[in-house]
């Protein structure tokens, strides 16, 4: 019918072929359009030739091309495609390494497959999902002793949001910040992963993870 949206376009790129074909089913099953499924990164990268999805969900440990590498080159020749990292790790130095290869989003395999869809949307709409439980360890490794901090100046936080920002900066633990707050832990994280959210569609979590880098060298 004229006026509809077309469906979303998705490659999944993952090397566990039950997990991939199962998670395929779900996003049809939502109303996706999954147009390739790929078992290695260099799969996913043919498979975005072919194809030109709008959204790739890609694995991190894959064999030969790695997602990480193949996150790289998808960007580089397809800046239009949106990248999804959907991973079992949770190591601060993979979330980063992620990013900075152009990542939008990182969600958690343990995580039901509604976020890994609402993922998926939110790539597609240029916008930025994390995973909520992996936000609090990011933005302290942005904010820690090193000197690089990402800039929060004029970004559209709501009070909540500025309340967490406000907590971090004084050191204090996720328990800690959860008292003072009068809220519980799993809301903390989720006004993090919404901050987080909100600087990387702004390009400054890159733009600090990048400067962080090159203070290293």
């Amino acid at each position: 019918m004229d006026g509809e949206p077309e469906p979303l376009r998705v490659v999944v790129a993952d090397d566990h072929p039950f997990y991939r074909r199962g998670l395929a089913r779900s996003l049809t099953a939502s109303g996706v359009t999954v147009v390739a499924e790929a078992p290695s990164g260099a799969a996913a990268l043919q498979a975005v030739r072919e194809t030109s999805p709008d959204v790739v969900v890609m694995d991190l440990n894959m064999p030969g091309v790695s997602g990480l590498e193949a996150t790289r080159q998808v960007l580089a020749e397809a800046p239009e495609t949106r990248v999804l990292v959907l991973t079992v790790s949770a190591q601060e130095t993979d979330i980063a390494d992620a990013i900075a290869a152009g990542a939008c989003g990182y969600v958690l395999k343990d995580r039901p497959v509604q976020e890994v869809i609402a993922g998926v949307r939110a790539a597609a709409a240029g916008e930025s999902h994390f995973s909520s439980q992996l936000a609090m360890p990011l933005l302290r490794r942005l904010r820690d002793g090193s000197g690089i901090a990402v800039d929060v100046t004029g970004v559209a936080f709501d009070e909540p949001e500025r309340a967490v920002l406000a907590q971090l900066a004084e050191g204090r633990a996720d328990h800690e910040i959860a008292v003072a707050m009068g809220i519980g832990i799993d809301d903390v994280r989720a006004h993090a992963a919404s901050i987080l959210s909100k600087l990387h569609r702004e390009s400054r979590v890159k733009a600090a993870l990048e400067a962080s880098a090159g203070r290293r060298r």
